[in-house]
């Protein structure tokens, strides 16, 4: 069984529901808990994580490592690059610098110039 089952499972716990029921709210298969569940996979993707990191209140980092705590840049490389491993700083400016070009482009077309 996988610790992030086990924390999912204890959360699961501490709200009085079941894990199937966490599922069925949040629109996520019960077959990917499974996967947990049964150690075949050790993580669930980058939406399905957030998800319930989100339904639960705890951080993404939490989910993944147990650690209460992590950095709101680290959840955004988390939710951004499906994982951190790997993602340099350049590489996470650079996505910055594309989502910054993107929201001036959308204010032009809002006012009318393009």
């Amino acid at each position: 069984m996988s610790e992030m089952y086990e924390r999912i499972k204890e959360l699961c716990k501490q709200k009085g529901i079941s894990v199937s029921k966490m599922c069925s709210e949040l629109d996520i298969t019960r077959s990917c808990l499974s996967e947990l569940s049964t150690g075949r996979t050790e993580t669930l993707s980058a939406a399905n994580t957030a998800k319930i990191a989100g339904y639960f209140g705890v951080s993404v980092g939490f989910l993944m490592d147990g650690q209460q705590k992590s950095s709101a840049y680290e959840e955004l490389k988390f939710a951004l690059f499906n994982g951190t491993e790997g993602i340099t700083d350049e590489m996470f400016e650079e996505v910055k610098q594309f989502a910054k070009m993107v929201r001036l482009r959308e204010e032009t077309k809002r006012k009318g110039g393009e």
